[in-house]
C-alpha cells in the first residue's frame, strides 16, 4: 500500500494519524482551521458505503480485462506482490524481497510467510506462477495485465515461497508491473474456478472479502477476520480492518451522487466533478482526497492510421486550431493543471514542451492550405476532392466527466473556425470499446494508467497496434516508428537509470513532436467523504484508495 498526505478535511485542519509507520491527514469534523483540535482516535465496527460514478465492472477480477473501476474495487480485497512507498520508490509487499540476474533474463522473487487467501489456501510460490499464467492465458481475456507481464516466457517454482520469472528480454518495468491491481495475486484454487464464478467473487488476501455482488446496485465486501498485513505496524493493536463491512455502490449521475454524500446516505463518492469540489472546499465537514493516477495524463490522440490524421501537417492543424488552457481554467475550477507532457504529473521522468501546443490559428489555416485543404463548403467546412474534412470524435460518458465534454464542445467550436468538423459521439463504455476496436474514430480521448514510464511502450510502440487477448489495443494514435520502437525497448532493457531517463525523453518527443497527441491533464482521481469518515489517504500504487486504515465515528 503506498502511503501518502494528500488526504484533507477541505479548508481545514490535518491531524495526524500513524499508520504503517507513516502519518496520513485526517481531521475530525466540523473544526474548521481550530489548530487545537482533538486528534480522532480509532474505532472499530460500522459499514461504509461507497459511490462510484464510474461503470459497474463486467467483472470483479482486474485480471478480466483490466480498468480502473475494478482497481478501485479490486483494491480492498487484493493485493499486489510490490507497492510504492510515499517516495514512489516500488517496495515489497506481499514479496518479502527479489533479486534480478546479472544479464537481466531472470527475477527470482521470495514471498513473505504467514499469509493465507480468505478461502484458507496459503500464499505460496505456486501462486506466482498460477497468476501469472491467468494473466497470460488468451481465455482470461486480459489487457492491462497481459501487457504487463509480456516479457515472462516461464515460470519456475523453486520453493514453496520462491519463484523465478525467465524473461524474453530484460525489463526493467516489471516490479512496476507486478506493483498494480491488475496483477494482484488471486488464490489459485479460486482461479481454477469458471471464469463467471471467479468474477462474481475473486479470492485475495487482503483486508476486506467479497460476500456477494447485487448486480447494477451494489459490491457487498465485509472483513476478513484472518488478515494478515505483510509489513509489521506497531501502531496496531491486531491486523483486522477497523470497518466491519463496505457496501459499494453504483450512482452514475454526479449530482446524486453528491447529494447522496451531503445527506450522509453514502459515505464517500468518486468522479466529483469540478464544480462540485470548489463547492465542497467551503464546506469544512467535508474532506477531499486528490490522488492523480500514475502513468499517461489525460489526452486527446489522433489516429494517424486513417485520413485526415495520417498527414502530419492535419494533425498540427487541429491541435494549433484549439485552446485548452481557457477551457480548462473555465471548467476545472483549479481542480487541475494544464499538461504539456505525454505522462502524469507523478511520473519524475515527464518530458514537457509548451511550445508545441500554443494556439496559432493563422498557422493552423496555413497548415491546411498547403496539406490540400483549401476550399471550404456551404458551412465553413474544409473540403478536399470532394471530401469534407470531417473528424469523429467518441467519447465515453463513463470515464469523462460534464467538465471534460465540455471542454470537447469547445474544442468542437474551436476547430470550426478553421474549418474542422467534429462529430462529437456520446457513448456507455461498451459501445465506446466497440468503436475503438473497430477503429472509428480520428480522435480519442482513452485515460491509461500504469506504474512508471513504461507506460510509453504499451501506449505507442507499435506492438500495441495489434489488440491484447480482451479486443483492446493501447496504441489509440496507432503510432508506427521503427526509431521509437527501437528507443522504446532499450528504455525497458537498460539497468543504467540515467540512460533510461535519456531514452524516455527522446521516445516523448518524437510522439510530441509528431503532434500524435494532444496533452490535456492529469488523470483526474477526487473523493469526497463526510464528516464521521477518518483515515482515508492510503493508496495502491495506481492511486486507487485503500480504506483499511478508515473507520466511521458516529
Amino acid at each position: 500500500m503506498q502511503r501518502n498526505s494528500r488526504a484533507s478535511r477541505i479548508l481545514s485542519c490535518a491531524i495526524a494519524l500513524p499508520l504503517l509507520g507513516s502519518l496520513l491527514a485526517s481531521c475530525s469534523a466540523g473544526t474548521g482551521s481550530d489548530p487545537a483540535a482533538q486528534e480522532v482516535q480509532p474505532v472499530s465496527g460500522g459499514t461504509l458505503v461507497y459511490a462510484s460514478g464510474d461503470a459497474e465492472p463486467a467483472c470483479l477480477d482486474p485480471h478480466v480485462g483490466g480498468n480502473y473501476p475494478q482497481a478501485l474495487v479490486a483494491s480492498q480485497y487484493l493485493e499486489s506482490l510490490f507497492t510504492k512507498d510515499e517516495d514512489g520508490k516500488i517496495i515489497p509487499w506481499l514479496a518479502e524481497s527479489t533479486e534480478v540476474s546479472e544479464d537481466g533474463l531472470a527475477r527470482t522473487i521470495t514471498l513473505r510467510e504467514g499469509i493465507s487467501f480468505t478461502d484458507g489456501t496459503k500464499l505460496t510460490a505456486e501462486a506466482i506462477k498460477a497468476n501469472i499464467e491467468h494473466l497470460q492465458d488468451p481465455n482470461t481475456a486480459s489487457s492491462t495485465g497481459y501487457l504487463a507481464v509480456g516479457k515472462v516466457v516461464d515460470i519456475e517454482v523453486i520453493d514453496e515461497l520462491t519463484a523465478k520469472l525467465k524473461l524474453s528480454a530484460p525489463d526493467n518495468a516489471l516490479l512496476e508491473s507486478l506493483s498494480m491491481p491488475w496483477t494482484a495475486i488471486e488464490s489459485p484454487k479460486a482461479l481454477e474456478r469458471d471464469q463467471a464464478t471467479n468474477c462474481a467473487s475473486p479470492v485475495g488476501t487482503g483486508p476486506f472479502k467479497v460476500e456477494s455482488w447485487e448486480h447494477q446496485q451494489a459490491v457487498n465486501l465485509v472483513r476478513n477476520e484472518d488478515y494478515v498485513l505483510p509489513v509489521e505496524n506497531a501502531e496496531r493493536t491486531d491486523d483486522l480492518a477497523y470497518l466491519d463491512a463496505i457496501t459499494w455502490r453504483f450512482i452514475p449521475e454526479a449530482a446524486t451522487r453528491y447529494a447522496a454524500l451531503q445527506s450522509g446516505e453514502v459515505d464517500v463518492i468518486d468522479n466529483a466533478q469540478p464544480d462540485t469540489i470548489a463547492t465542497a472546499s467551503k464546506d469544512d465537514a467535508l474532506g477531499h482526497l486528490d490522488a492523480p493516477r500514475p502513468g499517461a495524463s489525460n489526452r486527446i490522440e489522433l489516429n494517424s492510421a486513417k485520413a485526415p490524421f495520417d498527414d502530419q501537417r492535419v494533425r498540427e492543424a487541429f491541435i494549433r486550431s484549439v485552446d485548452a488552457n481557457a477551457g480548462i481554467s473555465s471548467l476545472f475550477f483549479d481542480t487541475t493543471k494544464r499538461s504539456y507532457s505525454l505522462l502524469s504529473s507523478v511520473e519524475p521522468l515527464g518530458y514537457s514542451d509548451e511550445s508545441l501546443f500554443t494556439t496559432d490559428v493563422a498557422k493552423a489555416n496555413a497548415l491546411l492550405d498547403e496539406a490540400g485543404w483549401s476550399e471550404r463548403d456551404a458551412e465553413g467546412y474544409r473540403v478536399k476532392d470532394g471530401k469534407r474534412l470531417s473528424l469523429t470524435f467518441p467519447v465515453s460518458t463513463n470515464q469523462s466527466v460534464p467538465a471534460e465534454q465540455s471542454l470537447f464542445e469547445q474544442f468542437q467550436a474551436q476547430a470550426k473556425a478553421v474549418g474542422f468538423e467534429v462529430k462529437i459521439e456520446l457513448l456507455d463504455l461498451s459501445s465506446w470499446y466497440g468503436a475503438l476496436a473497430k477503429h472509428e474514430y480520428n480522435l480519442v480521448s482513452a485515460p491509461y494508467t500504469k506504474v512508471g514510464p513504461s507506460v510509453l511502450r504499451i501506449l505507442y510502440h507499435s506492438n500495441s497496434t495489434v489488440p491484447a487477448p480482451s479486443g483492446y489495443f493501447a496504441n489509440n494514435a496507432q503510432v508506427k516508428d521503427e526509431k521509437l520502437d527501437e528507443i522504446l525497448t532499450q528504455a525497458e532493457e537498460t539497468s543504467d537509470e540515467a540512460e533510461r531517463a535519456k531514452l524516455y525523453e527522446q521516445a516523448q518527443k518524437i510522439v510530441l513532436e509528431g503532434y500524435y497527441v494532444l496533452p490535456l491533464y492529469d488523470q483526474q482521481n477526487h473523493f469526497l467523504y463526510g464528516k464521521n469518515v477518518h483515515g482515508v489517504g492510503a493508496t495502491t500504487a495506481v492511486s486507487s484508495p485503500i480504506y483499511y486504515d478508515t473507520f466511521i465515528t458516529k
